[in-house]
């Protein structure tokens, strides 16, 4: 673990190190797919929870046509 940290530590010192528009072209090169990966993963994960509760459709009064 302390290997880990050691690595990380290192690779945010490089990072603070760089100038701003390089820093902020890699993190959002790498920050942005990771955050859609997670989004995604998650939205999959629920989905399948939901499915698995019965609570995956929409709920009866929300698609009558009586709406007020």
């Amino acid at each position: 673990m302390t290997q880990i940290a050691s690595w990380w530590d290192g690779l945010e010192l490089w990072v603070i190190g760089l100038p701003f528009i390089p820093q902020l072209i890699l993190v959002m090169a790498v920050m942005m797919p990771l955050a859609i990966g997670i989004a995604s993963g998650a939205d999959l994960l629920l989905a399948r929870i939901f499915v698995l509760l019965g609570r995956d459709s929409a709920p009866a009064s929300a698609t009558e046509d009586g709406a007020r």
